[in-house]
């Protein structure tokens, strides 16, 4: 009969971990991690990392934190946290505690989780809003006293005002600038920020009419006497000495009616002769009768 080989003498196969938190701290190990690492990683309490290892999920603060904080772990350290989640989830099935339905909650980052102060704080704030809805709700649906409605019935209803038959507000009137050369002239008019609204020569016979929204607008030109100037279709005097550069001067119809109106007979900056005065006829020298003794 023949012998058997003998077994070659060694050590054991390793047991691979089974379970979801034995996996875990074999991965952290493997990794030469400490389990202070791995708390400092997840920012997730060191004990509770310890509950997860020895599978003891009862010790975490609830059944949603657990699959929760395993994931968590799991990321940490580079393990596949979908397949850590999944076995957490059969693990609590098959444990006491998956007697108890638990809710489908999972915090996907326990750092974010809302700490206890600020649970209390938005409660508190819930509880004021109610309050003060009450409040508002209270006074709102008071109903009057008896003086109350008394009063409003004794007070006299105000007469309404309706408006005199075919009374329409008056337009504003709208004064109109008109500039006319008399010859040829350049000139330049510009507004108060220095935008150039007319720049250029100016023909004989043709006119310019300045913008009604044009803001503090002035002239520029060397022969203001080349231009004739209306507002509202009022003559307007010259707007400077014949063949004098002017600037500056304003041309908005409120500046313009200022001025003085061209004289009578005035034309083109140029005023008409003056008539002659009238002479007096020379007076007859009368002597007086000599006195008679």
């Amino acid at each position: 009969m023949a012998e058997e080989p003998e077994l070659e003498s060694g050590a054991a196969p390793e047991r691979q971990p089974d379970t979801p938190g034995a996996r875990l701290r074999a991965a952290r190990e493997a990794q030469g991690l400490s389990i202070q690492d791995v708390a400092t990683r997840t920012r997730i309490a060191q004990r509770q990392l310890e509950a997860i290892e020895r599978d003891d999920y009862a010790a975490l603060p609830g059944i949603p934190y657990a699959v929760g904080f395993a994931r968590a772990y799991a990321r940490a350290i580079d393990v596949d946290e979908v397949a850590i989640a999944a076995d957490v989830r059969s693990a609590v099935h098959n444990s006491d505690l998956g007697s108890n339905r638990y809710e489908a909650f999972e915090p996907a980052d326990p750092a974010r989780v809302p700490s206890r102060a600020l649970a209390w704080t938005a409660a508190a704030i819930v509880v004021l809003l109610v309050a003060g809805f009450a409040v508002w709700r209270t006074q709102v649906m008071t109903p009057p006293t008896g003086e109350e409605i008394a009063a409003q019935q004794a007070a006299p209803a105000p007469a309404a005002t309706k408006p005199a038959a075919g009374a329409r507000p008056a337009a504003p009137v709208v004064q109109t600038v008109v500039f006319t050369a008399n010859d040829d002239v350049w000139l330049r008019i510009y507004d108060e920020t220095g935008e150039r609204l007319k720049d250029g020569l100016m023909k004989k016979g043709e006119s310019f009419t300045l913008p009604a929204n044009a803001r503090n607008p002035m002239i520029l030109t060397g022969r203001p006497q080349a231009l004739a100037v209306t507002v509202g279709g009022k003559p307007i005097a010259p707007l400077g000495p014949p063949d004098r550069t002017i600037a500056d001067v304003p041309v908005n119809a409120e500046a313009l009616l200022a001025r003085a109106a061209p004289a009578a007979g005035q034309v083109q900056g140029r005023s008409a002769p003056a008539a002659p005065e009238p002479v007096a006829p020379a007076s007859a020298s009368v002597s007086a009768p000599a006195a008679v003794d």
